[in-house]
């Protein structure tokens, strides 16, 4: 979800869609009107569950998210598929990562995946109910639109996309689907120069 306020409560709808060239797309967003809002930026995801993962369970998420000097924490509910994604969220800025993971320690909680992703943000000055977000990630590069389902199909089709290519699945599900094609055990879908950092840490 946006990022755009210090706390709030929505419905989130949305799809992802698969991309070859991020260059090409972000000229297809230019000519359609759109204007970068978030410049291209590393963002860090840690998924936090309990031992007996019931989060991952009942279908919900627990994710702190680390974007520049900004982090949030986000609490997703079990989704609901159709056409597009949609879930209730709740999110809240963050003041000090340190001491929100000592508190999830002390509820149960503790990491059990990370992900990253170069994310790029685009906004149309006429629309501002939807949100276009381009993510270029280990495993690939994805669109992702986020906003009323009309704008969603709308916004796919002036970009050249159709609901045949909407993508559905999380990333710690495609995650998991790309290590299954390359016969790897998953782990944590990081950039190689980063997950030889974690390496040496642990």
């Amino acid at each position: 979800m946006r990022d755009d306020r210090a706390m709030q409560g929505a419905v989130e709808t949305e799809v992802k869609i698969p991309v070859a060239d991020v260059a090409e797309i972000a000229q297809r967003l230019r000519v359609a009107g759109f204007k970068p809002s978030v410049e291209r930026l590393l963002e860090i995801n840690t998924l936090y569950d309990d031992i007996n993962r019931g989060l991952r369970a009942n279908g919900s998420i627990l994710r702190l998210r680390k974007a520049g000097q900004t982090s949030v924490l986000t609490w997703k509910a079990r989704g609901t598929t159709g056409p597009h994604k949609t879930r209730e969220e709740l999110e809240t800025n963050v003041g000090s990562v340190e001491v929100l993971h000592r508190i999830l320690a002390e509820l149960g909680f503790s990491p059990v995946f990370r992900y990253e992703k170069y994310r790029s943000e685009f906004k149309h000055p006429r629309y501002q109910d939807g949100v276009v977000t381009v993510d270029e990630t280990p495993i690939g590069s994805y669109l992702e639109l986020e906003g009323p389902g009309d704008w969603i199909d709308e916004t796919a089709r002036q970009l050249g996309f159709s609901a045949k290519d909407y993508i559905l699945d999380s990333y710690g599900a495609l995650y998991a689907a790309d290590c299954a094609r390359r016969g790897v055990q998953p782990a944590n879908m990081v950039f190689a120069s980063h997950q030889e950092g974690l390496s040496r840490q642990r």
